[in-house]
């Protein structure tokens, strides 16, 4: 069984793929310091919950954006299953070309996702992650990561309203009904839901034009169902999307191999 680790910059989302499907889907909250023994007490519970043991996996794959987090999930991922993760990384075998000017600066999730989404649905496409990040990502239609758009995501942009005006509040995201709020909450509200709603129809209209043709608009992330809703210009929603790409990737690059740790024991031992 494959172990999928996608670590976020607020949440890491780790799974397992039995080869036909997916066994188990678990977050748990982004800490950098967090150690590979604190992972291993809240994942291994919860592997037993399904009835899977650590033995039961053999390989394992790791995207983070979050570089202070992989030294802890490596050592998880080697201690306690005595394997050694694939990592992703721009140099891998991607199976398309990485379009941009320093491939290696470009987030593993992006690259991830289009991997899954032309995959899944062929391009040419537009791939928007509702993460920390609002990010849109173009996809050629022979698969060629084309680069795309990095903006603030909606959790941040309401923290830096509250942050910064001493007398508006801190508030929820949601569909308000109307655009024009009647007093202070709802007006945030609106602005911050009608807001990222138009920036999205903006910017895909700016992204096809520059393009030259029109291309498939696929979300993923926690919010992507909730502002799909105002708008048509989202055609698919795939929150498991940088999961399959980690997955993909996978299986298109050999493992690496895994040298034990003496100081380590084996489950058998």
């Amino acid at each position: 069984m494959l172990l999928v680790i996608d670590a976020g910059n607020t949440n890491i989302v780790v799974a397992v793929h039995d080869g036909s499907g997916w066994r188990g889907n678990w977050r748990i909250a982004t800490e950098a310091q967090r150690t590979s023994d604190q992972y291993a007490v809240w994942l291994l519970s919860l592997l037993d919950l399904v009835g899977l043991k650590r033995a039961d996996v053999n390989a394992a794959v790791i995207g983070t954006v979050v570089p202070a987090a992989l030294y802890h999930l490596r050592r998880l991922v080697r201690d306690w299953f005595q394997v050694e993760p694939l990592v992703a990384r721009s140099v891998l075998d991607w199976g398309f070309p990485i379009g941009v000017d320093n491939p290696e600066e470009v987030g593993a999730d992006r690259l991830l996702n289009a991997l899954a989404a032309h995959q899944r649905y062929h391009g040419p496409l537009v791939v928007i992650d509702f993460g920390t990040a609002t990010t849109f990502d173009v996809v050629a239609k022979d698969g060629a990561y084309l680069g795309g758009v990095i903006a603030p995501g909606i959790n941040l942009s309401i923290e830096a309203l509250h942050q910064a005006a001493a007398r508006l509040p801190r508030i929820g995201i949601g569909r308000p009904q109307m655009v024009i709020g009647r007093n202070t909450v709802a007006a945030m509200q609106s602005g911050v839901y009608w807001g990222y709603v138009a920036m999205i129809e903006g910017m895909v209209a700016r992204i096809q034009a520059e393009f030259g043709t029109r291309l498939k608009v696929i979300a993923t992330g926690g919010l992507a169902p909730l502002l799909a809703e105002g708008t048509t210009v989202i055609e698919r929603i795939d929150p498991d999307l940088t999961l399959e790409g980690l997955r993909l990737l996978a299986e298109r690059n050999p493992a690496p191999t895994f040298q034990r740790d003496r100081h380590r024991p084996a489950e058998s031992d």
